[in-house]
């Protein structure tokens, strides 16, 4: 079942922002002005990324210098 995102004001935001950080829920809030959604508040989450590094060795082929870009040029020109 998924629960509705709560929805305040800006200027709720504004007067209340230290307290509704303290209080945040896993889905956050979305902030509205004038009645129509500016931006939404979601709590930062902490991702493991350890095990990204090395997970495409021997995946992937380089052809040519990759540190060329295969046009010559001459600085002093």
């Amino acid at each position: 079942m998924k629960t509705k995102t709560r929805t305040i004001s800006a200027t709720e935001f504004k007067a209340k922002c230290l307290s509704i950080f303290d209080h945040l829920g896993a889905d956050g809030i979305i902030v509205e002005k004038r009645g129509k959604p500016v931006a939404k508040v979601m709590p930062i989450r902490e991702v493991d990324n350890s095990g990204l590094i090395g997970s495409m060795k021997g995946q992937i082929k380089i052809h040519g210098d990759i540190f060329s870009t295969g046009i010559k040029w001459d600085a002093e020109s």
